[in-house]
């Protein structure tokens, strides 16, 4: 059925300032897109609709992931005083490991989906493990809880625990299964082509990775100049490409297809100017780069160069997967990065804001506002808690993204429909 929603919306058409549209209205139509946004119902078709009040409260775009660990989740916490490949070692890869008991990953995965849908997260680009079946089910569940998700099946087979490796062939064979149920048109939950990273995929891998994005369209995920051991030891895998960057594009798993790369902490000059002439959006995961002693992204430059930015949790590296913390956290660390260098400004709310729901959702197609013809994935905030009646709108907005909670999101809908709490 065609609805109209009525609240105070807030969203960011353009990066630079928000849409501020009191007791407005956004009509969405039997498809779950929108068709319109006013000021008044007036100046919508609302002929046959059903018109939804939500009095006071605030209605916003929902959340994007863009980058997370699923089978992680076990692990939030954990480890902090490591580096990424020690960290990598002996957490990681242990935990991992445990995921070829469906069993224990059911148990895993509908705490970690459950969490998301507390936090208002309804789009997610993640990582499951090597293993199919407990691919298979986390895609299943994200199927059942009506969220949105590109899951991947992590390829691996060298520098990696015996359990975790598996031949070139397994790996494609175990990809085409989940590709032959999971890649249908316009799925809410579809697959992505997903290395770990070059330490972790012989050329051979990496290249049947290439291949199978091509030959299926698909889009791919990995990790990017995280930290300079890693990019070492990269150089050192890989001495013919000119960085890490050219080191995947060789296999045609930079851009080729869609591609997201995770963190870009020390990503410049050459590769910088490969991802953006070849498109490859940054996922920008300020904890994880925090906690695992990586360094900061330099979100500012990106976005001067034109390069496509979203915001990832990357748990378990990052520690909380609640996105309106990493909008903080993001502007966190862009202001340090001020204090080092005052040319480049410090990230401001609204672009941030575009970041998480705009920006990252164009990895979806067309996610993240309230223009018409987009999807509409949103939060009903009820921040009445939060706000004297003095506040504005985009006080309100603000004060709920730095203090409020799930306690304060009533309603989430992913692409139209609203999301119940998973089981």
């Amino acid at each position: 059925m065609k609805r109209i929603y009525k609240a105070h919306i807030l969203f960011t058409k353009q990066k630079d300032h928000f849409e501020v549209y009191e007791n407005g209205y956004v009509a969405v139509d039997d498809s779950g897109r929108v068709t319109g946004v006013a000021s008044c119902l007036d100046e919508l078709d609302s002929e046959g609709a059903e018109i939804v009040d939500f009095g006071n409260r605030l209605l916003i775009p929902a959340m994007n992931d863009m980058h997370v660990h699923a089978p992680q989740v076990h692990n939030q916490g954990v480890a902090m005083d490591l580096e990424l490949l020690p960290w990598l070692q002996n957490y990681t890869f242990p935990e991992e490991a445990k995921y070829a008991d469906t069993r224990y990953a059911e148990r895993m995965y509908r705490r970690f989906l459950h969490t998301q849908w507390l936090f208002g997260t309804m789009r997610s680009v993640v990582f499951g493990t090597v293993h199919t079946e407990s691919t298979r089910l986390l895609m299943q569940l994200y199927q059942e809880a009506g969220m949105g998700a590109l899951v991947g099946k992590v390829a691996m087979n060298r520098n990696c625990p015996e359990a975790l490796c598996e031949d070139v062939k397994e790996a494609v064979e175990g990809n085409e299964r989940l590709i032959a149920e999971f890649n249908k048109p316009d799925a809410l939950v579809r697959p992505i082509i997903t290395p770990r990273f070059v330490p972790s995929c012989t050329p051979e891998l990496l290249q049947a990775c290439g291949e199978l994005a091509k030959k299926y369209r698909l889009p791919v995920q990995s990790h990017l100049s995280e930290n300079k051991s890693e990019i070492a030891w990269v150089a050192e895998l890989e001495p013919d490409s000119e960085n890490y960057g050219a080191a995947y594009d060789q296999y045609g798993l930079f851009g080729q297809t869609p591609t997201i790369m995770a963190h870009c902490v020390w990503t410049q000059g050459k590769e910088l100017e490969l991802m953006r002439r070849n498109g490859v959006m940054v996922a920008h995961c300020p904890t994880s780069n925090f906690n695992i002693a990586s360094g900061m992204a330099p979100i500012r430059t990106f976005l001067e160069e034109g390069l496509h930015v979203g915001l990832g949790s990357d748990i378990s590296g990052g520690h909380d997967l609640n996105m309106f913390r990493m909008l903080v956290y993001a502007i966190q660390v862009s202001k340090m990065q001020y204090q080092q260098n005052h040319d480049k400004a410090f990230l401001t709310l609204p672009e941030i804001f575009w970041i998480a729901t705009k920006s990252a959702g164009s990895f979806f197609g067309k996610v993240g506002s309230f223009e018409p013809g987009y999807e509409f994935d949103a939060l009903v905030i009820d921040d009445e808690v939060l706000h004297p009646d003095e506040y504005s709108l985009l006080h309100r907005l603000e004060r709920f993204i730095y203090l409020g909670d799930d306690r304060q999101i009533l309603h989430r809908f992913c692409r139209g429909k609203e999301v119940p709490e998973p089981r």
